[in-house]
């Protein structure tokens, strides 16, 4: 279910003002997640984009990229995801993809907490409704959540390449540290994927990010 199909009916007056003042409550609420900066550049490096302008770019690339998806994947629930997914990071902030595991398993936790937070300021009917979207892309387990997660890592990897590599340079990450963590592109959208390693070992032959030691997949593909 989206969120627009969870919509009640059956309020009174009162009742619908009460429901009104919490939705705005919300709506205001999630307006601080273009507070939140990432460690993506837009694509012309002249500055990082924010929590905010990423969800919007998944959702273009839910509904650009959609025929990429596997066979009865919903993109109406791909597009509410990954609008959801994130408002969370309003509490928690982002968290480095390239963080190590410890960073990682403190950054649910965190979550998790603000996810109680911010979506309680709902409706009470509408509560279980985004908690549910932000539940499934968190636990990975559904083929709308799979397609969802990989969009979520497509979109950063376009934004490094298009900025000329500037976060992977910034923090010394490698090509074959890009290939590993964003391998679950391919658990939700193979052809993604595909064309994703194209754009790594084109980004390495570029000068863009470096291969990473010899033997490694992105250093054996580009020849070094």
């Amino acid at each position: 279910m989206t969120p627009a199909e969870g919509a009640a009916d059956g309020f009174t007056d009162g009742e619908l003002g009460d429901r009104l003042t919490a939705q705005l409550e919300f709506l205001l609420e999630i307006d601080r997640l273009k507070l939140i900066e990432r460690r993506s550049f837009v694509t012309d490096a002249s500055r990082r984009e924010n929590s905010a302008e990423h969800s919007w770019h998944l959702a273009m690339l839910a509904l650009v990229l959609s025929e990429h998806a596997r066979d009865g994947v919903d993109i109406a629930r791909v597009v509410a995801m990954v609008l959801v997914h994130d408002i969370v990071e309003i509490d928690a902030g982002d968290v480095f993809v390239y963080a190590d595991e410890a960073a990682h398993a403190a950054k649910l936790e965190r979550e998790t907490l603000a996810a109680e937070r911010i979506f309680d300021l709902l409706p009470r009917d509408q509560v279980p409704i985004f908690r549910a979207l932000w539940d499934e892309y968190e636990a990975g387990a559904t083929d709308d959540a799979r397609f969802a997660a990989a969009l979520d890592r497509l979109q950063p990897l376009l934004l490094n390449i298009a900025a000329g590599g500037a976060t992977w340079r910034e923090h010394g990450i490698t090509a074959d540290r890009v290939v590993e963590r964003n391998a679950l592109i391919g658990d939700g959208a193979p052809a993604l994927w595909d064309r994703a390693r194209e754009l790594i070992r084109d980004a390495v032959e570029q000068g863009i990010v470096d291969p990473g030691p010899p033997g490694s997949d992105a250093a054996t593909a580009s020849g070094t």
